[in-house]
């Protein structure tokens, strides 16, 4: 039986993904902290954290892992529709915290969120070092959606996304994997299944296939297109 390890704040250690729980699906290790360093090192690695206000910090590894080939990705007809004729607008990267602190807000099914205040610094610090990036939607002047997620190599890894308007996350994601496409990106990390991701051409494969496409992509050189905030 797998037992969960405590991490120190002064090493950068995580240990090996396939020491996860299988139930709940993932859970690898508690503790450490959010620095940059740290968050960088777990990204390769194929981990990410994810905790409820009040929890210590958790850190996730499932199997299997939700991913999307920029390739694969599929726009239905009513969507390609929707998007010729919309007036919404997409940017990247000009509203970083913006997009952060809307994520964050409750939703629907719940009043609790797993980007605290903490998690937001963190990844404002990331996207101050050119490695968090994010990808808002616009009505007018107004932000209506978006997501955020960390660029690292060839490899884009989705966090979150919100929307305020129908359609309006969608938009986002699209012009996002649309654009990382073009730019030389050769997979996206969804990490958990749903089935929106699905029906925009995500798929599901085991831990070991996908830590090991990020060791050769993670290693690559990430392209510097992402625009600078004005």
């Amino acid at each position: 039986m797998s037992q969960i390890s405590w991490l120190s704040p002064h090493n950068l250690d995580f240990p090996a993904a396939e020491h996860a729980l299988a139930d709940p699906n993932g859970l690898l290790a508690v503790g450490g902290d959010l620095s940059p360093a740290r968050l960088e090192r777990a990204y390769r690695l194929g981990i990410f954290p994810w905790y409820q206000q009040g929890q210590p910090l958790l850190w996730w590894s499932p199997d299997p892992r939700t991913i999307l080939r920029p390739e694969k990705l599929h726009i239905s007809r009513s969507m390609r529709k929707f998007l010729r004729q919309t007036h919404f607008t997409s940017t990247m990267d000009q509203d970083f915290a913006g997009v952060m602190a809307a994520c964050s807000e409750p939703r629907d099914y719940t009043d609790s969120t797993w980007i605290t205040p903490e998690m937001q610094a963190a990844y404002c610090e990331l996207h101050a070092r050119g490695i968090a990036h994010s990808v808002e939607v616009w009505d007018g002047n107004q932000l209506i959606g978006g997501l955020y997620g960390v660029a690292l190599g060839k490899v884009f890894f989705g966090e979150s996304m919100f929307s305020r308007q129908t359609n309006a996350s969608k938009t986002g994601f699209i012009r996002l994997v649309e654009q990382l496409g073009e730019w030389g990106f050769e997979l996206i990390d969804c990490q958990m299944p749903t089935e929106h991701l699905f029906s925009l051409g995500a798929e599901s494969i085991p831990r070991r296939e996908f830590r090991l496409l990020l060791a050769r992509l993670c290693t690559e050189g990430t392209p510097d297109c992402w625009p600078r905030a004005d």
